[in-house]
C-alpha cells in the first residue's frame, strides 16, 4: 500500500512557476512509476507526465513538452512537477499516481493522491 499526498499548488499569476510535489508514505515507493494528471473544471482528466520507478525514464504528453518536467527523489520518497510559464488553461486539479508502469493511461495506476489545486489568472 502506497499513500499519496499532493502539495505545492496555489494561486499564481500567469507566468509565474510551480514545483508540485507528490510525497509517498507506506511501502516501498522506489519501487513504483509515478504519473501526474490534471483535471480542469467541466473537463476529463488528462495525463501530464509519468516518470518510472529510478526516474531514468519519463514521459509527457505531447502538450505538455517544454514547460513541464517531472522529476523523483526516492530517498525522500518524493516525486515532482515543475511547471513553468504557467498559463490560464493550466488551472486544474493536479493528481499523481503510483503505478507499475510510466504510463499515459490512468485506470492502469493503481494509488491516487486527493490532488492539489492550481489556480492561474491572467
Amino acid at each position: 500500500q502506497v499513500q499519496l499526498v499532493e502539495s505545492g499548488g496555489g494561486l499564481v499569476q500567469a507566468g509565474d512557476s510551480l514545483r508540485l510535489s507528490c510525497t509517498a508514505s507506506g511501502s516501498n515507493f522506489n519501487t513504483y512509476a509515478v504519473g501526474w494528471f490534471r483535471q480542469a473544471p467541466r473537463a476529463k482528466r488528462e495525463f501530464v507526465a509519468a516518470i518510472n520507478w529510478s526516474g531514468s525514464d519519463t514521459r509527457y504528453a505531447d502538450s505538455m513538452k517544454g514547460r513541464f518536467t517531472i522529476s523523483r527523489d526516492n530517498a525522500n520518497d518524493t516525486a515532482y512537477l515543475q511547471v513553468n510559464s504557467l498559463k490560464p488553461e493550466d488551472t486544474a486539479v493536479y493528481y499523481c499516481a503510483a503505478g507499475f508502469a510510466a504510463q499515459d493511461v490512468g485506470a492502469l495506476y493503481d494509488y491516487w493522491g486527493r490532488g492539489t489545486q492550481v489556480t492561474v489568472s491572467s
